[in-house]
C-alpha cells in the first residue's frame, strides 16, 4: 500500500462481544499498523454506510473501507472484507484469506450471516462500546 494511502478502515458492531474479541485480535496482528478502526454506530460510520447505500438499521456485518474519502474510495462487507483483512495480516493469515477464497462467496456470505445472526446470544453484547487500551485509541476514528 502506498504510503500516502488512507489506512484501510474496518467498521464493526461496537456492541457485539464477538466483534469487539475479533477487533483485539487484528490489533494483537497487525503489525505494520495497517488498519483504523470505527463502530458501526458511530456518528462517523454512519454517513460512510450511507453513502455507499448500506441500511444502517439491519447492518449485521463488518465492513473494510479502502481509500476512504478518496474517489477511490470502496466497502467490503460480510466475507469479502474478512478475506482482505487476512491478507493484510502477514503470510499465515493469508494461506486462510486464500481458502477461504476459493469457496464461492455465496457460501462464504452463507456462514456469515449464519455467525452473525447468533453472535450476541453466543459472545454477548454491551450496553456501550469498550473503549480500546490507551496505546491503540489513535487508531479509532470514532474517538479522535
Amino acid at each position: 500500500m502506498p504510503s500516502d494511502s488512507p489506512k484501510p478502515i474496518i467498521l464493526y458492531d461496537g456492541i457485539c462481544g464477538f466483534c469487539d474479541r475479533i477487533v483485539q485480535f487484528i490489533l494483537q496482528r497487525d503489525t505494520h499498523d495497517r488498519f483504523r478502526f470505527a463502530s458501526l454506530q458511530s456518528e462517523f460510520s454512519l454517513p460512510l454506510l450511507k453513502k455507499h447505500g448500506i441500511n444502517t438499521q439491519t447492518l449485521e456485518s463488518i465492513c473494510l473501507v479502502f481509500d476512504c474519502g478518496l474517489p477511490t474510495e470502496h466497502l467490503l462487507v460480510r466475507s469479502d472484507a474478512v478475506i482482505s483483512i487476512f491478507k493484510e495480516l502477514g503470510t499465515f493469515w493469508q494461506m486462510w484469506a486464500n481458502i477461504l477464497g476459493i469457496l464461492p462467496r455465496s457460501l462464504r456470505d452463507r456462514g456469515y450471516d449464519l455467525l452473525a445472526r447468533y453472535r450476541y446470544r453466543i459472545f454477548g453484547k454491551f450496553a456501550t462500546c469498550p473503549l480500546p487500551q490507551a496505546s491503540d485509541r489513535h487508531k479509532f476514528l470514532d474517538l479522535v
